[in-house]
C-alpha cells in the first residue's frame, strides 16, 4: 500500500487532485455509453475481439507487407466467399441466412460514437485553449515536454505502427488507470506540485527580473 504522506520537508502535502484536474469518473470522462464500456473493458468479449481484430490488421501489414489496396480487396473476396457458401448451406440445411450483425445496422450506436466524439473533440479543444493561453502554466509546460517526447518517438515508427500504438494505449491505459486509479493519482499530484514549484522558482528568479516599460495610461478626452 502507497503512503500518501509527502516526503518533503516542508509543511505542503501533496495535492489530492485526480489525472488531469477532472472531476468526473473515468467512464463520465470517456463518454458513458457503449464506447466506454469497450475501453474499460467492461464488455470484455468486444473489447478483446477488436483487440485482436487490429493486432491481427497490423500482423497483416508490417509483417506479410500487405498494400491496403490488396488487403481490402482480399478481404473483400474472403468475406463474399464465406457469404455465398453459408447462404448456399443455410438453403440446404434450412438455417438462418446471414444478416447485418446488429452492432453494424443500429443506427443508435454510430450516432453515440459521433456525438461521444463531437463532445470529446469540444472538451478537449476548450482544455487546450485554456492551456495555450497561458492560464495554466504548469500543464502548458508538460504538454509541451510530451509533445516533443512524442515527436521524437513518431520520428522511428511509421504512421501504421504509431496508429497501432495509440490504438493499444487508448485500449488499455484507460482500464489499467481505473484499476490503479490512487496510486496514478498520488503520483501525478506530486508531480505537479513539483512542477509549480520549479514554475514559481524560475518566475521569481527570472521572469520577475526582466526590465518592463512603463505602462501607458490612456487620456480620456
Amino acid at each position: 500500500m502507497p503512503i500518501y504522506e509527502s516526503p518533503e520537508s516542508d509543511d505542503e502535502t501533496t495535492p489530492r487532485v485526480k489525472l488531469f484536474g477532472r472531476e468526473r469518473p473515468m467512464h463520465a470522462v470517456l463518454g458513458g455509453g457503449k464506447v466506454a464500456d469497450v475501453l474499460l473493458w467492461r464488455n470484455r468479449n468486444v473489447s478483446a475481439a477488436l483487440l485482436i481484430g487490429v493486432t491481427a490488421i497490423w500482423f497483416l501489414f508490417e509483417v506479410f507487407e500487405y498494400n491496403f489496396v490488396t488487403l481490402l480487396c482480399h478481404i473483400s473476396i474472403t468475406t463474399m466467399l464465406v457469404i455465398f457458401i453459408w447462404s448456399k448451406t443455410a438453403e440446404y440445411f434450412g438455417w438462418n441466412r446471414p444478416k447485418i450483425p446488429e452492432l453494424l445496422s443500429n443506427e443508435d450506436v454510430f450516432r453515440e460514437v459521433v456525438s461521444n466524439f463531437h463532445w470529446s473533440f469540444n472538451q478537449y479543444l476548450l482544455k487546450f485553449l485554456h492551456i495555450a493561453g497561458g492560464n495554466d502554466p504548469v500543464h502548458f509546460f508538460l504538454i509541451n515536454i510530451s509533445l516533443y517526447i512524442i515527436s521524437v518517438i513518431g520520428s522511428y515508427f511509421d504512421f501504421v505502427n504509431l496508429l497501432f500504438i495509440g490504438f493499444l494505449c487508448m485500449e488499455t491505459l484507460p482500464y489499467l488507470y481505473t484499476q490503479y486509479e490512487g496510486e496514478v493519482d498520488y503520483h501525478a499530484g506530486q508531480m505537479t506540485r513539483k512542477m509549480s514549484k520549479m514554475y514559481r522558482r524560475f518566475d521569481s528568479r527570472v521572469l520577475n527580473k526582466i526590465p518592463r516599460g512603463p505602462v501607458k495610461v490612456k487620456k480620456h478626452a
